[in-house]
């Protein structure tokens, strides 16, 4: 069972570092209480998580990767600290209960692979006012198959990236070169949860279910096809998948290129051929999307 325990020597994600988070900051730099920049509505998930409610997602601080090109690096890098973020875990709950109360059945907690912990000491206290929103986790896919396993029966929608499937490119843009290998068994114990089916309700929200995005990076359409092959031979065509157009280079961010740019058509239509081709069921951003997805952390509601 995950508790506050599991914080005393972390092993909550896959890099295992056992520091004592009470006293030390381990590789992601935070403490043993939550770093949660944001708790808002955000519209701009899949439109079975988002519906016309949207969801209540919570924006945990800091993350267990530093990839060069994050568009959240405002508030991922593990270097910055900002007195306004909440540190807890009532002031996250009560948050929450305060959008749920608006009639939000989704609760989606982003970046919550080094907090998980917390994740689920405000799930309870969220609880206990009543509330039974579905839950989503919405992860980098850098996830420890350990912590996963004790996650089965709570969590109702996975939402994880499968970022590469090249460990060079692990370890150039995101500082792990095992993310090929570490994600690919998070997504295969996801998929024993959740299997590849994606049940809704009568208005069109997912119930339960595994939802893989992968997001189309600037001059490596080669390596997005591969990963897609990879998807269909490992698990089946008929997963669930977010195919995404919207990277750009980040604002503040010096990148070198290909990085430096948006994604071109002839790279985007490439990947989306193969991805309709291998019959994925889900979803496939227009290529302007890019232009729509650039929240500023520095505001209450990053997208608004």
């Amino acid at each position: 069972m995950i508790d506050h325990g599991n914080l005393l020597s972390c092993n909550l994600c896959p890099h295992g570092c056992g520091a004592n988070r009470s006293m030390v900051r381990g590789i992601c730099k935070t403490p043993d209480t939550p770093l949660v920049s944001s708790v808002v509505v955000h519209r701009g998930e899949e439109p079975v998580l988002s519906g016309e409610q949207g969801v209540c997602n919570v924006f945990f601080a800091h993350c267990n990767l530093q990839c060069s090109y994050c568009q959240n690096h405002q508030i991922s890098r593990n270097s910055i600290t900002n007195r306004e973020w909440k540190m807890s875990v009532n002031e996250v709950a009560e948050e929450i209960c305060g959008l749920l109360n608006r009639g939000i059945s989704m609760l989606g907690f982003v970046s919550p692979s080094h907090q998980v912990v917390q994740m689920l000491e405000i799930l309870e206290l969220v609880r206990r006012e009543g509330y039974s929103p579905r839950i989503i986790y919405n992860s980098n896919g850098y996830d420890s198959v350990e912590t996963l396993r004790q996650l089965e029966g709570i969590v109702d929608i996975y939402l994880p990236d499968f970022k590469y499937v090249n460990p060079e490119l692990g370890l150039r843009y995101s500082g792990v070169a095992d993310y090929p290998d570490v994600a690919a068994k998070a997504i295969r114990e996801m998929y024993r949860q959740k299997g590849s089916s994606l049940l809704v309700d009568n208005d069109g929200l997912a119930e339960s279910g595994m939802i893989i995005r992968h997001l189309v990076l600037p001059g490596y359409a080669d390596e997005s096809i591969r990963l897609l092959k990879f998807l269909a031979e490992e698990f089946t065509p008929r997963i669930y998948l977010s195919l995404m157009s919207q990277y750009y280079p980040p604002v503040g961010v010096e990148l070198q290129s290909p990085l430096n740019r948006t994604v071109t058509m002839e790279e985007y239509m490439g990947v989306v051929e193969v991805a309709q081709g291998i019959g994925f069921r889900g979803w496939i951003q227009d290529l302007e999307s890019f232009g729509s997805y650039q929240p500023d952390f520095s505001r209450s509601n990053p997208f608004e």
